[in-house]
Formats: structure tokens, C-alpha cells, sequence
């Protein structure tokens, strides 16, 4: 069984910024990163940054020039920077990542960004 945990994340100003880390663990074989999702109350769950399937990067409009998704397969961990962050950037912030047949996601770390 693989684990995913998230952290990082807290409360921070406008204008701050965050890194989230997602270690994996509970598996001898590395694990294949999918990408970044958060949640806001009342909203639905919403992708923030993935790997494509030719090995780039994308993000949601909405972050886009302000976030970096990376990951470092031999510690087996996926981060996430976080600039410039606002006020509607606060959410919680899951992991994803994947090993056949199955999906796998973290249990959430929470962003809160206020002055």
C-alpha cells in the first residue's frame, strides 16, 4: 500500500509564499506523480498543476506564472511553490499520484492566506 501525506501548507499574507511537499511512502517502488488539486468551502475539487503525458507541465489559469510544480522521484516526493499568493488561493491542497491499477491522494493540507 502507498501513502501520500501533504505539508506545508499554513497561513500566510498576501503576497507570501508557500512550498507544499507530497512524500510517498509504503512501497519499494517509486510511485508516478500526477499533480497538484485544492478545495475552497462550498466549491468542488479543482486541478492546480499536473504532469502531461510528454512530460510537461500545466497549470490552471488561475495560477498560472505563479506556481511551480516539481517532483524529485528518487526521494519520492512532489512539491509545489507557491508565490504571490492571494486571498483566493486559500484552500485545502491534495496530492494525486498513481501506480497501476490504482490512484492515490493525500489527506490534504490546508492553505489560508489572509492579512
Amino acid at each position: 500500500q502507498v501513502q501520500l501525506v501533504e505539508s506545508g501548507g499554513g497561513l500566510v499574507q498576501p503576497g507570501g509564499s508557500l512550498r507544499l511537499s507530497c512524500a510517498a511512502s509504503g512501497s519499494i517502488f517509486s510511485i508516478n506523480f500526477m499533480g497538484w488539486y485544492r478545495q475552497a468551502p462550498g466549491q468542488e475539487r479543482e486541478l492546480v498543476a499536473t504532469f502531461t503525458s510528454v512530460g510537461s507541465t500545466k497549470y490552471a489559469d488561475s495560477v498560472k506564472g505563479r506556481f511551480t510544480i516539481s517532483r524529485d522521484n528518487a526521494k519520492n516526493t512532489m512539491y509545489l511553490q507557491m508565490n504571490s499568493l492571494k486571498p483566493e488561493d486559500t484552500a485545502v491542497y491534495y496530492c494525486n499520484g498513481r501506480r497501476w491499477p490504482h490512484d492515490y491522494w493525500g489527506q490534504g493540507t490546508q492553505v489560508t492566506v489572509s492579512s
